[in-house]
């Protein structure tokens, strides 16, 4: 027993904790960065405000996890974030492919945990800072309710990750909130008084349907006359649940940080009333067993603060694709501004701009301007509030915040400042210790002297020369219009025969295009058109001659149009580096809002998708064995990958030096699809892994001794350490089988000795 005399006044238990990094807020893009921060050495506190990570995307709101790819609905191939959010969304496929938001919520405490430099503290809110100087922070308080314990967490770096940007607020940083005007910055798409200038919060729910009759009697607080306040309350359907219902917005004419606790209670009246609505309105008959499983209890918030960096990314940046010299990241999401009376407003729930392309993101948006010591991560990152709209998404926010994590290591091991890395020896640092961990720096050209490939020679059991793939698919109808990519390398484009399938007599209209932005996968450039006269039949074989030449690798888009009852037979095998896309839509902005026309071609989901049964003459030779030493590691203007040829029985890669090599650590980069949503919630998806991944492969030495083997790979980046390091004059990698019918590829594969981070 334990007794204590009465007293005026006592203090709450203090705990204080010395560390190099602080990542203030537990969201993706915090988890992100202080897990590649920790990766590089780094001892990192995580301070998270919630009792669970994942901030959004979390089981507290259950936002899906979206960046550059955007549901696969606009041009951006191959454009998933790479690194730690990759690491995470291949993973959830793999051990949650149904999405359960509580399994995502281990998951990411699994990810935090397993880093042994890693100090996380949930459920405490930093609630002061403390600094050395008029510019240096240099400490930040936080309590806990659930320990009753304050904490003073010290440490010469610090990243605001946490949405509203406490620390950057606190330690005075200089920040933005609403719109910029169009002569700011010069950008037309900036929003008017009767738009708007702030994006609101958002509350989700999910029904159930429990076999029988349920009834639904409202709580007091609940809104009971949704057609007369919502004008879009005919939007609204039974099977709409969870974050399909973005649009429940509200507060952009509130303060989004103060007014937040407001901001709730009118969304849990919108969503209590709406749900009201669907039960007893009687214009929903399948409502009738229908149960409100869910709510919300707090909003999923979309904009508050913006803090200045050294630069400002502005609207212009996305939709040229404009690099820096300093780029570090990407971006792809439209720009996506909202009304700012959100579910009230007449205006249309979102307005969704696409650019033709990615962008890049340069390291001056991520640290404060004015704080010397002070990261920026998240939505709160350097950037105008037109470019805000494409940056706000949670994979844009982790992918940038990744590159702080890397950025923080190199500022702690050279006593420099975030700004010191933004030119120069430190900053290329940076960028190749970044694509070594799977990051993805658009158009970024770097060698890395420190990869043991660069002077090994690379031998492969066989190359795929792509002359055709074998029919067996199912068909596709020609429809508004399909195509097949193709990667061509300079000179003549070689003529493609594929096999349709034709009900009656008609024109079919073919098309070579590429893309006016030689990595991008916009179709916007016409080389031939040609017009095909068909008679009816089945299994015809036509071919598709072009009189073409291209001067650099790129890709080319074979298009079939005009005859929308023609079916093209389809092949069951998947290549990497190759998808068949379909005519979905076109943009046409009204009037300049500094926004470009074009049309959307974008693939079919698995299990559709398939690509086109062809024979292609002569064979396209772009899979070869020196792609696997260079980067990107992931397909842009071209595969960039070493693909095996369809028919090897066991394909291999092996690295041979001419002396030995002393190895502490091989990485192999495999395909997982970078095309591809992984959503990490309310959607479902059909693989557990990605179908062009491999699967099982072994590493051996000079000797053929097994120095590594796994039959479970199903991630992007294999890392194997070898420890003692390896003193050997030869690896073979041997890829015994792969998730999906494909032949074997390797994205990448490097070797470092064991100096190297």
């Amino acid at each position: 027993m334990k007794t204590e005399p009465s007293t005026d006044l006592r203090s709450l238990r203090t705990e204080k904790i010395d560390t190099d990094l602080v990542v203030v807020g537990g969201g993706l893009a915090g988890l992100c960065g202080a897990v590649a921060a920790a990766r590089q050495g780094l001892r990192v506190a995580l301070v998270q405000d919630r009792p669970v990570l994942g901030g959004n995307a979390s089981s507290e709101v259950r936002l899906w996890t979206l960046g550059a790819t955007a549901h696969m609905g606009n041009n951006n191939r191959w454009a998933r974030e790479g690194g730690v959010i990759d690491e995470i969304l291949i993973e959830n496929l793999f051990v949650n492919p149904d999405n359960n938001p509580h399994r995502f919520d281990a998951l990411l405490l699994d990810k935090a945990l397993a880093e042994p430099n890693l100090t996380l503290l949930l459920n405490t809110a930093v609630d002061g800072v403390t600094k050395r100087d008029a510019d240096t922070i240099a400490s930040v308080t936080g309590y806990c309710s659930q320990n009753s314990t304050r904490y003073e967490i010290a440490a010469p770096l610090f990243c605001d990750a946490s949405g509203d940007g406490v620390v950057g607020f606190l330690s005075g940083a200089a920040f933005r909130m609403g719109a910029e005007s169009v002569a700011e910055f010069g950008e037309k798409f900036a929003p008017g008084e009767a738009y708007g200038e702030l994006l609101g919060h958002s509350m989700y729910f999910y029904s159930k349907d429990l076999g029988r009759p349920v009834d639904y009697v409202p709580p007091s607080f609940a809104h009971r006359d949704i057609e007369k306040i919502i004008p879009r309350y005919r939007s609204f359907k039974t099977s709409m649940q969870g974050c399909q219902l973005w649009w429940i917005e509200y507060g952009g004419r509130l303060d989004t940080v103060h007014d937040t606790e407001k901001i709730k209670w009118e969304l849990w009246r919108v969503v209590y009333g709406v749900w009201d609505y669907i039960k007893n309105s009687g214009k929903f008959p399948d409502a009738r067993n229908l149960t409100l499983e869910w709510v919300s209890t707090i909003p999923g918030k979309r904009e508050s603060r913006r803090f200045e960096g050294d630069y400002m990314l502005r609207q212009q940046d996305v939709i040229e694709g404009r690099t820096h010299e300093d780029d570090v990241s990407f971006g792809g999401w439209a720009l996506d501004l909202h009304p700012a009376d959100g579910v009230y407003s007449e205006f249309a729930g979102c307005t969704h701009w696409q650019a033709r392309s990615v962008y890049p993101i340069p390291y001056r948006c991520l640290y404060s301007r004015n704080i010397r010591n002070l990261f920026l991560a998240g939505r709160i990152i350097s950037a105008t509030h037109a470019a805000f709209g494409s940056t706000r998404v949670m994979g844009t926010c982790a992918h940038g915040a990744q590159a702080v994590g890397v950025a923080a290591a190199i500022c702690m091991k050279k006593g420099k400042d975030p700004r010191d890395l933004a030119t120069g020896a430190l900053l290329r640092e940076m960028q190749r210790r970044l694509r070594r961990v799977g990051q993805y720096i658009p158009r970024l050209r770097l060698d890395d002297p420190d990869d043991l490939c660069a002077s090994a020679k690379i031998e492969t059991s066989s190359t795929l020369v792509l002359r055709g793939l074998p029919d067996g698919g199912p068909t596709l109808k020609v429809g508004k219009g399909q195509a097949q990519m193709l990667p061509l390398l300079p000179g003549k484009v070689p003529s493609m025969t594929v096999t349709l399938d034709v009900p009656e007599a008609c024109t079919l209209t073919a098309e070579l295009r590429v893309c006016s932005r030689v990595e991008g996968h916009t179709p916007d450039v016409v080389l031939v058109t040609k017009d095909l006269t068909l008679q009816p039949g089945t299994n015809q074989r036509v071919q598709l001659a072009f009189d073409a030449t291209v001067d650099l690798p790129r890709y080319g888009f074979v298009i079939l149009r005009g005859a929308e009852e023609v079916s093209i037979h389809t092949s069951p095998v998947r290549v990497t580096g190759l998808l068949s896309l379909r005519y979905s839509r076109d943009q046409r902005p009204e009037g300049d809002i500094g926004v470009e026309s074009f049309e959307f071609w974008t693939p079919a989901r698995r299990p559709a998708g398939h690509n086109w049964a062809m024979r292609i003459e002569p064979g396209i030779d772009a899979f070869d064995s020196k792609n696997l030493a260079t980067h990107p590691r992931r397909p842009t203007g071209q595969p960039n990958a070493w693909v095996a040829d369809l028919d090897d029985p066991q394909p291999s890669v092996t690295l041979i030096w001419h002396e030995p090599a002393t190895v502490a650590r091989l990485d192999l980069f495999f395909d997982c699809d970078y095309d591809h949503s992984v959503e990490s919630a309310l959607m479902q998806h059909p693989d557990r892994a990605m179908p062009y991944c491999v699967k099982a492969f072994r590493v051996t030495d000079e000797r053929g001794a097994a120095v590594f083997h796994t039959q479970d790979q199903h991630l992007s980046l294999r890392t194997i350490r070898f420890d003692p390091p390896l003193l050997t004059a030869r690896l073979k990698v041997e890829l015994f089988e792969v998730h999906g019918r494909c032949p074997a590829a390797l994205l990448g594969i490097a070797a470092f000795a064991p100096s190297p981070t």
